[in-house]
């Protein structure tokens, strides 16, 4: 059985899903508490540990498995064969391939050499001796579908669109294959696909029964042994039928396969498929050599003649790999670590016995009537009734549910859902009881549920005393917006093992989530090294870029402190980046069906980004737009540029707060007035004072990444003069 990924951890999304995860709860507790079952029709020839150990390395000549097929039916006298492996490659351990070749090439005036190597041929041909020790015989080999690798030959399709009469059917398709060599399969009876098809928290619970390639539906491994021992020739769907002039014809659109007919005598052998012509797998021991179920052998006793033939006469044999390192267990309900090859088993044994477990058409209208009814009845009945009756009325009501459906799973084969029913009971019982308290406490609980994981505790608590000022509805509203990644996050990451790396991200994230919300800050989201957030909402702050301005400064500050840390560690340095921009944005509840969040859209927002973005280029720890700049005059700013950013058609002045402007050191305040002198020279292409103001500040700040920049520039004017018209504006296309 090849090996196919599974999901670890899965964790359900939807209130569907979890519901679903009980019924599947549900039906594998009752797989594991059902009482292991001996069938003695099918046995198991195990490429075990013992087998590799005294045969040798897997895989194995063809010339070994040609005896040992010839072991199983001319001394064991089985009655079918499965291969729960593919001889999709050519076996050319025995050289032949190489002296044909040598005959043809270097050794061709060898006299007599093609004569004797074609005298030799049956003895070396190891896929020759292999196809006439299947030739003739109950023989199904194994084989894989995919999307991707064409390889070897498909066997016969079971049938095709054209036995369909029209209708469609629901199937997993597969556009390629990994078959096995022609002559092999064309020498065999049958082949069948083992390919598994896992849930989406990856337990093996069913296995299509057939699979689609091209117009052909072909058989799995399971159902053509199956068919093969029963000795049936062909499989034929059998469609579902129902009463009325057109309502065949309306049934044709829709999956409406209800059964695969196997032609066996004397009587013809129905087996039951659910969707995707899929079939439960009926787990009759916990699986393997210990589990009960079926009788392992191990395949070096089958070749050494070391079983009783009694022991395997008249039976099914199924072939496939157990040995540790060859990569052939499934995770199922019964055991984490399941053979491939006894699943195939326990489809077999079902389809031999017509016993199967399946979900019926009609249980989606059982789940609904059980619904209904109990919803009805328990809140008519809960909401007139004393704590105590209650208690007794819901548990009645969910023991009805459960020997109701485990009646239907016992005696009729039906998997029912149940899990909703249970759902029901427990929440129309947990609603009665709370009504009250919930009714009281609701609103001012709500609030915290809502921005608890936005805002600070004492905004929320202050949120709480009044909740109907506070809403996740979308509102137009002034907000400031921020956002701030690592610089070299990617280098970073790259140079760091990855439980370091996770701690290095943690520390930085929850210092900056700190300093947000220590300044009334909302807290938006985490994408990847970046931080967003934004300020005013939910509630309204006349000062929000005043606060973001603080916040951002603070940021930097603690970021020089964490980066001290993180090179004493040995880390790579931490140095960030900062956008701030002030607008009019839409705030609110905002997302899909499946997840929401209270968050900010509009072009601020985009522009605040951008401006995040571009801060490396300035040599700038911070940089924020007009907006911002205008709503908090008491910080100092430096104006760094003139941009046009991708998205936006207008220019617009981009500054690098420095302080307070009250606490700032007078030579700042100087350099700041004399910088701005000198880029009005810049921009009215003064070359030549533009540079000597800017080398003197240079001189005297050689650490400011900004005044290269502009001197770099200037010597590119001088060679490529901007013209009359220049305005200039520098423009970033890329985010």
């Amino acid at each position: 059985m090849a090996a196919a990924a599974q999901v670890v951890g899965y964790v359900p999304q939807s209130v569907a899903e979890h519901i679903q995860q009980i019924d599947l709860a549900v039906y594998d507790t009752r797989m594991k508490l059902a009482k292991p079952t001996f069938d003695s029709r099918i046995v198991i020839v195990s490429v075990d540990e013992h087998s590799l150990a005294e045969v040798g390395r897997w895989p194995w000549s063809r010339t070994v498995i040609a005896q040992m097929v010839d072991q199983l039916f001319d001394k064991y006298k089985i009655k079918a064969l499965g291969f729960d492996v593919t001889f999709s490659e050519p076996d050319n351990t025995s050289g032949y391939a190489t002296l044909a070749a040598l005959a043809q090439d270097e050794l061709r005036n060898v006299p007599q050499l093609g004569d004797r190597l074609q005298s030799l041929r049956p003895r070396l041909d190891y896929d020759a001796r292999l196809a006439r020790s299947l030739a003739g015989r109950p023989v199904v080999l194994g084989y894989f579908l995919s999307d991707t690798l064409k390889k070897g030959m498909l066997p016969a399709p079971g049938f095709t669109i054209a036995d369909l009469g029209g209708y469609n059917v629901d199937a997993l398709s597969a556009k390629a294959y990994e078959g096995n060599l022609a002559e092999l399969q064309q020498a065999a009876r049958a082949g069948g696909y083992f390919n598994a098809d896992f849930d989406p928290d990856g337990l093996l619970r069913s296995s299509p029964l057939m699979m689609r390639v091209g117009d052909g539906y072909y058989e799995s491994l399971a159902l053509a042994t199956a068919r093969v021992a029963l000795g049936a020739n062909r499989v034929q769907p059998v469609m579902l039928q129902a009463d009325g002039v057109n309502s065949s014809e309306d049934l044709r659109d829709y999956g409406v396969l209800a059964a695969l007919e196997l032609d066996s005598k004397p009587y013809a052998t129905l087996v039951p498929v659910e969707h995707n012509l899929a079939a439960r797998i009926q787990y009759r021991s916990p699986g393997g050599p210990a589990g009960g179920a079926f009788r392992y052998v191990s395949a070096a006793d089958i070749l050494k003649g070391r079983v009783a033939p009694e022991e395997m006469e008249g039976r099914i044999v199924l072939v496939g790999t157990t040995a540790p390192g060859l990569n052939d267990m499934r995770t199922t309900p019964v055991k984490a670590d399941y053979p491939g090859v006894e699943v195939h088993a326990n489809l077999i044994a079902s389809i031999l016995d017509g016993d199967f477990k399946q979900r019926p058409d009609f249980s989606v209208a059982i789940d609904l009537i059980q619904v209904v009814l109990i919803g009805v009845l328990l809140t008519l009945a809960l909401s007139a009734l004393s704590p105590l009756w209650s208690i007794l009325i819901s548990m009645g009501a969910a023991a009805a549910a459960i020997s109701f459906n485990s009646w239907m799973y016992q005696s009729n084969h039906y998997v029912l859902p149940v899990a909703t029913a249970l759902v029901l009971i427990l929440c129309l019982f947990i609603f009665n009881v709370a009504w009250g308290y919930l009714f009281e406490y609701r609103k001012g609980r709500a609030i915290v549920n809502l921005f608890g994981e936005y805002v600070a505790p004492e905004l929320v608590a202050e949120m709480a005393k009044d909740p109907q000022s506070y809403s996740m509805e979308g509102d137009l509203r002034e907000l400031t917006i921020m956002f701030s990644d690592v610089r070299g996050f990617t280098t970073i990451s790259e140079g760091l093992e990855p439980n370091a790396l996770r701690e290095y991200v943690n520390l930085y994230l929850t210092a900056m989530s700190e300093d947000i919300r220590g300044n009334r800050g909302t807290l938006d989201k985490y994408i990847g090294d970046a931080v967003m957030a934004f300020w005013g909402a939910p509630i309204p702050l006349a000062n929000h870029a005043a606060l973001a301005v603080k916040t951002a400064l603070q940021m930097q500050a603690t970021a020089s402190r964490l980066n001290q840390d993180f090179i004493a560690r040995g880390w790579p340095p931490l140095k960030i980046g900062i956008g701030l921009n002030t607008g009019e944005v839409r705030v609110g509840d905002m997302g899909s069906a499946v997840r929401r969040a209270y968050t900010v859209m509009g072009d601020p927002v985009n522009l605040a980004s951008r401006l995040e973005g571009i801060t490396k280029t300035y040599g700038a720890g911070i940089v924020v737009g007009q907006g911002t700049r205008a709503a908090a005059p008491e910080f100092l700013y430096r104006e760094l540029d003139l941009v046009r950013v991708k998205g936006k058609n207008e220019p617009v002045p981009i500054f690098e707060p420095l302080g307070l402007a009250e606490a700032v050191e007078p030579a700042l305040c100087a350099a700041v007035a004399a910088w701005h002198a000198a880029l009005v020279l810049f921009r009215s292409q003064q070359w030549d004072e533009a540079q000597a103001a800017i080398e003197k500040l240079a001189a005297s700040q050689p650490l400011d990444a900004l005044y290269p920049l502009y001197m770099k520039r200037i010597a590119d004017y001088r060679i490529n003069p901007p013209g009359d018209g220049w305005d200039a504006v520098t423009v970033f296309d890329v985010k």
